[in-house]
């Protein structure tokens, strides 16, 4: 069989077979389908060759190609491939203390596969510790309009993007949402500083109006990233978390996408000197090498359900959470981390990447460049005076011109409509400098086109 004949049945097979992640329908259009990756790189089967600018889906943290992630999953495997955490194994304890030294603190780590199931077990750890401590009326959280948190019933209802849940309402009740600082359109006469601390009034007097006592939590991304990468100004995210103590909420941060390095430290919160209650992370722990996530809650947390009562304990399974293959080589990934100091190299490399494309905010249709570490958002607008939000056309023009470039990035598809105006990058951490001065080339090339 030919190279050609094989890969025309692929498409076929695709086509009859397969059901793409928020991909539109388009009737006879082929599919990029990836075969071969290493480095930053990823090959499709036609042989054409890209330098992966999304890690994936903000995940591939360390690289493709790493020899010694796959010897530790294998390792594992053919030691003990499986196991439940209702009883414990060896990598899933050694995970979980690394990840207290990465956390800086003292918690306790619950498994699951994905970070919509970590946000789903943070609700529910949230619900049933505050019930458990006298005050079974808090179950509502308050979110942000433009996060997203996942797509199960729970993490869909708190996020704050209403094009991804058009259609499968109702959802989960009890989720409450509220206007995010952002630093691009902050009203007149204000400093970003003053809008952003206005945003966080605006929580606490939701709050107020929700009456306190029926609030379980607040979950935020330290910095909003598929919603079009709003970077906070410190003083808000501080706010917050003052907010949360002054009520007796608990402070939830969604790290999903901007934890392990991806923004410059081991996790986004660090940049603003808190101390979440509960963090979700999933991703980059591994980076995209298997499925496993992790819900982070704090020992004091955990007190109220070490309790003999019958229905006191933590009522929540998840058959493959913490799965033991995935647990050996996410300790392996945040070793390779450590021993090149890969969070180092994104706080450096990022900021040398935005200090490069910094002329591109000269173009007339580039409102914004927004970065922190190597997580960027590009803002594109019809109108630099008004602001006016680019159409969703000129964007995916841009993404295909990167593509037939060489560069794979993305945009804030599928959020808030008539918002989706913001180019998304997120390159391997491990990424080399070539490759940068690649990214900044296509990225001039094509606005200068």
């Amino acid at each position: 069989m030919s190279d050609q004949t094989f890969q025309n049945r692929l498409y076929e097979k695709d086509e009859k077979y397969m059901w793409h992640h928020l991909k539109p329908y388009q009737k006879e259009q082929k599919p990029m389908v990836i075969e071969r990756a290493n480095g930053a790189w990823i090959t499709d089967i036609e042989g054409n060759s890209y330098l992966d600018g999304m890690s994936g889906l903000w995940c591939v943290n360390v690289g493709y190609g790493r020899d010694e992630m796959v010897e530790a999953a294998t390792e594992q495997l053919y030691k003990m491939p499986f196991h439940p955490l209702m009883n414990s194994h060896v990598p899933g304890i050694q995970l979980s203390e690394k990840l207290n030294h990465w956390l800086k603190g003292n918690y306790r780590i619950f498994f699951s596969n994905s970070g919509s199931e970590a946000n789903e077990t943070a609700f529910k750890i949230a619900r049933q510790y505050h019930h458990q401590n006298g005050e079974p009326g808090r179950y509502k959280f308050i979110s942000r309009y433009r996060s997203y948190h996942g797509n199960t019933f729970g993490s869909l209802a708190a996020t704050g993007q209403a094009q991804r849940k058009y259609r499968y309402e109702p959802l989960a009740p009890g989720f409450i949402h509220v206007h995010a600082p952002d630093e691009y359109r902050v009203p007149s006469g204000q400093t970003y500083e003053e809008w952003s601390l206005e945003c966080a009034h605006m929580m606490e007097d939701t709050i107020l109006w929700e009456r306190p006592e029926t609030v379980a939590g607040v979950i935020m991304e330290p910095m909003i990233t598929g919603g079009g990468v709003l970077i906070p100004h410190p003083s808000y995210v501080k706010k917050v978390e003052e907010i949360c103590k002054k009520y007796g909420i608990l402070f939830i941060n969604d790290e999903v996408i901007c934890g392990f390095g991806r923004t410059g430290e081991n996790f986004g919160y660090q940049h603003y000197g808190v101390e979440p209650d509960i963090v979700t992370m999933a991703k980059g722990i591994t980076s995209g090498y298997l499925p496993l996530a992790a819900t982070a809650v704090k020992q004091e947390l955990y007190e109220p359900f070490k309790s003999e009562e019958e229905s006191d304990h933590f009522r929540h399974v998840n058959t493959f959470g913490g799965h033991p293959a995935a647990c050996n080589l996410a300790i392996k990934n945040l070793e390779i981390m450590e021993a090149e100091q890969l969070i180092d190299r994104s706080k450096k490399l990022g900021a040398k990447l935005r200090e490069e494309i910094q002329p591109l905010e000269d173009h007339p249709n580039v409102g914004n460049i927004r970065q922190k570490g190597l997580l960027f958002g590009i803002e594109l607008v019809k109108d630099k005076k008004t602001k006016e939000p680019a159409s969703s056309e000129m964007v995916g023009e841009k993404v295909a011109q990167c593509k037939s470039k060489g560069l794979i990035i993305s945009k804030n598809g599928d959020t808030v409509a008539g918002y989706s105006n913001t180019l998304t990058m997120a390159p391997p951490l491990s990424m080399t400098d070539d490759d940068a001065t690649m990214i900044v080339r296509t990225l001039k090339e094509v606005f200068q086109e």
